[in-house]
């Protein structure tokens, strides 16, 4: 029987090799089409505006805002909405055919550049443009690894911009790196290339999304988070956009609905500008591959910004919300309207709900940042000069549902007490409520906030090697033993290789997406490996265990 479809771009993809029949996060083969089809016209845009660019005429930011938006829309679990996705197609389409009418010199531009179609056709040629449309494997894997890192890079960028922060420079590598895919000539030294030209515009997106989100609200600071409920009707925020919590805060004021977070929005309680809000609570729940459980118990509102979202159980389909690059069929989408976004469908739904069922209680401490453990980094030195703390190790990424996961909780519970883990991203839930401990009043667990923010913990190595006085950033005392599932997981990965860091561990599996000689290349030069099992990845990292103590019977 042939495949309904193919991807392996997130880490559980089917048997570590991929998803042929639905997608093991929920997407529907007809759906997959869509989302190739989609990255496809957007290479075929990103041709165009490469080469109005070489004619020496402007790109209009709206063009660039398509780009990244189109390619956060096929992150994992981000959009499920088939027709809202053909809705995109059909747009980026109409754009890309007003911008080719302005190209002097279209003769030398790719197929997907002139392509376009009538609604009716997407399907046929859908099945064309997918993954394996690359015959050649190292090809197809050093295409898919730079598309999966300009994935990633489309989602921090895109979450700058709403905050009113544009780097034109970063758009337009983009959109040359899509048509770079398109050209059959670039042979394996030139796409290698390309993956690490990718890896240095994630920095550079990183660096912009962290000016913007510490521009806009502060830098963050160590702070308590609230982990149980008050008796009130709720909404649960969930993904990335602190924009848009700000907007939903904002609309929440007097209306006595409160506000939690979820997931990767708990760092925003880190930030000075969201601790003037008495409506914004606490946090609620774990990791998003929790949701269908929690977000039942929550009882009120949810609203999605961004990725990842569970294709919802029907008990609470009703009460989720989505925007932005989410969409799930049947759930109401509150659109960009002038700039701005109107939640009164969210808070009016939540009025009528009950309020949380509590999970759990308590709070969790977080916000070190950058400037935060610059801040104390003398007493990091001294601790470090002292040998209270022998080892960094750096377990930031993204937790996700299979059982293999718990590696991390187990590597986290069995490091020695002068080891300190710098973590940012969902991975953190493996560990950030276990009680770690500190070493001189520094916590065991320093949780820098979003994925995004991996962006400080490069920052911070960076910085301790300054005053170290090192020439090589490898020369720390600092182990990479990072969790990956998605997309922007990628961009990190590349951006950490392009920052020169060497010997990072990927588990719980290495990405399917890496052919063997691929995988060879990055392991000889970078020295890329994967994970085994705690004591023995231990040894490898030159930590000794902790060894339980025996309990009395």
């Amino acid at each position: 029987m042939d495949a309904k479809m193919f991807c392996y771009q997130c880490q559980e993809t089917a048997g570590g090799k991929g998803c042929t029949v639905q997608g093991v996060c929920g997407k529907k083969p007809d759906v997959a089409e869509m989302q190739d089809l989609l990255v496809y016209v957007t290479k075929g845009l990103g041709a165009v505006t490469t080469q109005l660019r070489a004619e020496g005429k402007k790109v209009a930011i709206e063009v660039n805002h398509r780009v990244t938006m189109n390619l956060f829309i096929t992150i994992t679990n981000a959009n499920f909405d088939r027709e809202a996705i053909i809705d995109v197609i059909e747009e980026t389409l109409a754009l890309k055919s007003d911008l080719l009418a302005q190209v002097a010199d279209a003769s030398k531009l790719p197929e997907a550049a002139h392509w376009t179609a009538p609604r009716a056709d997407f399907e046929a040629k859908a099945k064309t443009v997918g993954v394996l449309a690359t015959e050649n494997e190292d090809v197809r894997s050093l295409r898919e690894l730079t598309t999966y890192g300009l994935k990633g890079l489309s989602a921090y960028v895109e979450h700058a911009n709403a905050l009113g922060y544009e780097n034109e420079e970063i758009d337009a590598f983009m959109q040359h790196a899509l048509a770079q895919l398109l050209d059959d000539s670039l042979d394996g030294n030139a796409l290698t290339a390309l993956v690490l030209e990718t890896g240095k515009w994630g920095v550079a997106g990183m660096a912009l999304l962290d000016g913007a989100n510490t521009g806009t609200y502060g830098h963050p600071e160590i702070s308590k988070v609230k982990l149980g409920v008050r008796n009130r009707p709720g909404i649960l925020i969930s993904g990335h956009d602190l924009k848009d919590l700000e907007r939903l805060l904002e609309q929440t004021k007097g209306t006595g609905v409160d506000v939690y977070t979820h997931g990767e929005m708990i760092p925003a309680h880190y930030y000075p500008a969201f601790k003037k809000y008495d409506n914004l609570v606490g946090n609620y729940g774990n990791a998003w591959w929790l949701q269908k459980e929690e977000f039942e118990k929550f009882n009120g509102a949810i609203l999605m910004t961004t990725n990842c979202v569970v294709p919802p159980k029907d008990s609470y389909k009703d009460r989720l919300f989505t925007t932005a690059a989410v969409g799930v069929p049947g759930c109401t989408h509150i659109p960009l309207v002038n700039g701005e976004k109107d939640f009164t469908p969210v808070i009016e739904c939540a009025k009528k709900c009950a309020p949380p069922t509590e999970l759990e209680t308590g709070e969790i401490v977080g916000g070190f940042a950058h400037e935060q453990v610059f801040a104390v980094a003398d007493k990091v030195v001294e601790a470090v000069k002292s040998g209270a703390i022998k080892k960094f190790v750096v377990m930031a990424g993204c937790d996700g549902r299979m059982k293999s996961r718990e590696y991390y909780s187990e590597f986290a519970e069995a490091l020695p007490h002068d080891t300190v883990i710098l973590t940012a991203g969902c991975a953190k839930y493996k560990y950030i409520k276990k009680d770690l401990g500190d070493i001189g009043g520094i916590p065991r667990v320093l949780d820098a906030g979003q994925c995004n923010d991996s962006y400080s913990l490069a920052l911070i190595a960076l910085k301790l090697k300054e005053v170290f006085g090192l020439d090589d950033v490898n020369k720390l005392p600092i182990a990479y033993n990072i969790a990956w599932y998605e997309q922007k997981a990628v961009i990190v990965l590349l951006a950490l290789l392009h920052l020169g860091v060497k010997n990072i561990h990927l588990g719980p599996t290495l990405p399917a997406f890496l052919s063997p000689n691929v995988a060879k290349v990055l392991v000889e030069t970078f020295g890329i490996g994967g994970i085994t099992n705690v004591e023995d990845d231990m040894a490898m990292f030159g930590i000794e265990v902790n060894v339980p103590e025996a309990t009395a019977v």
